[in-house]
């Protein structure tokens, strides 16, 4: 069942093996298609593969996807499996107003799914949400999508958090499918909940660091009074770049004992980051508190500093996606089009970096240069 509605979103529940070594075209097969059976005329996986190659190429919204399928030649509509008019032997290329119907209606939590990377072997998840900003209308709330993605920054998959609630209600949903076996999740302060902890260690058996902040003061509290001056467990880092210079210091705790009040927490953390703006002189000094159910043999300050970075990996995500692909200017709004069109931007994201494309903007640059050829390669999908 899908975990967004109450409809079935996928044939058949992809192994982490398929995920990762099949084709896009082939994974998309195992989504149903939405549409009435009268009347369809355009193939659903092609049209759904034309999308996802349009958006790898640089397009931003359905008049540019439309307009990619228009100008695609006829190799490259063949390689897409779109509609074959046998009389002429011509393919015949989506409209742009087929193309919005399927992906405004085609099961978001399923594409997800097809589309992310499973999380076999990684060291960490990351777990953080995003609103599609220019989805916002005069009745409706923004779009707010919740990601997973892993420290090497490909995204696992991501879900629409219901309007009128926030993302604690989708954390789990959110990574409940997938084997997290011994992989640490972090999140950000929001997700310091007990039934998080409890849930994570208990029922999935992975572990978790999780952020201390002022939603949970008693917490926040005890772990600032704790006696972090007499600590001999401590890891420096020195970075420099971004026109700034940073030098963080990660101090970790045993904490059990104490009678801190959290599910499973062992040690607790904490990061001060010392920050200097190279233009201005200004320096700025920040603590961050943390607490993990790993124990100090498990997760040394250097692991520690490690897994609090990965925190970054999202971010970037979230910065390639508003800025890159303009996804905070996109004014699609209807059904299911906001997720959708962040999971094909996800999917670029992953595949463009899967193929050793450090800067996203860049790989887009040079998929555009051969825009009916190189996003096809891209996807896997064969001449």
């Amino acid at each position: 069942m899908c975990r967004q509605s109450a409809t079935v979103c996928l044939v058949k529940l992809p192994s982490p093996a398929e995920r990762s070594g099949l084709p896009f075209a082939e994974r998309l097969v195992r989504l149903p298609d939405p549409r009435h059976r009268r009347g369809v005329r355009h193939p659903f996986v092609a049209v759904l593969l034309i999308a996802a190659c349009a958006v790898a190429a640089g397009a931003r919204s359905y008049a540019a996807i439309g307009q990619w399928a228009r100008s695609a030649p006829q190799q490259t509509l063949a390689r897409c499996g779109a509609r074959l008019l046998t009389s002429l032997n011509v393919r015949i290329a989506p409209s742009r107003s087929t193309i919005r119907r399927i992906v405004s209606v085609v099961c978001p939590g399923g594409l997800a799914d097809l589309a992310g990377e499973a999380p076999v072997r990684a060291e960490s998840v990351t777990v953080d949400g995003k609103s599609a900003r220019g989805s916002r209308t005069d009745t409706a709330p923004a779009a707010h999508l919740l990601s997973a993605v892993t420290a090497a920054g490909r995204v696992v998959s991501q879900l629409r958090v219901p309007d009128k609630t926030n993302e604690i209600s989708a954390f789990t949903a959110l990574l409940a499918p997938f084997d997290l076996v011994g992989t640490v999740v972090t999140a950000d302060a929001l997700h310091t909940q007990r039934e998080h902890a409890k849930w994570l260690v208990e029922v999935k058996r992975a572990h978790y660091l999780l952020v201390i902040k002022g939603n949970q003061p008693n917490l926040h509290a005890e772990v600032r009074a704790l006696p972090w001056k007499d600590v001999t467990a401590r890891r420096y880092d020195r970075e420099r770049g971004h026109e700034r210079r940073e030098t963080r210091s990660v101090r970790t705790l045993t904490v059990t004992g104490l009678g801190l009040d959290f599910p499973h927490v062992v040690q607790a953390v904490k990061i001060l980051r010392h920050r200097t703006d190279l233009k201005s002189g200004k320096v700025t000094r920040q603590s961050v508190y943390a607490i993990t159910d790993m124990t100090a043999r498990e997760a040394s300050p250097q692991l520690i500093g490690r897994l609090a970075r990965s925190q970054w990996s999202i971010e970037a995500i979230h910065h390639v996606r508003g800025v890159t692909f303009a996804e905070d200017a996109s004014k699609i709004r209807t059904g299911h089009g906001p997720e959708n069109m962040a999971t094909l931007r996800n999917l670029a994201i992953n595949k463009l970096r899967e193929h050793g494309h450090t800067s996203i903007a860049a790989g887009l640059r040079e998929m555009s240069y051969e825009p009916f050829t190189h996003p096809l390669d891209l996807l896997g999908t064969t001449p």
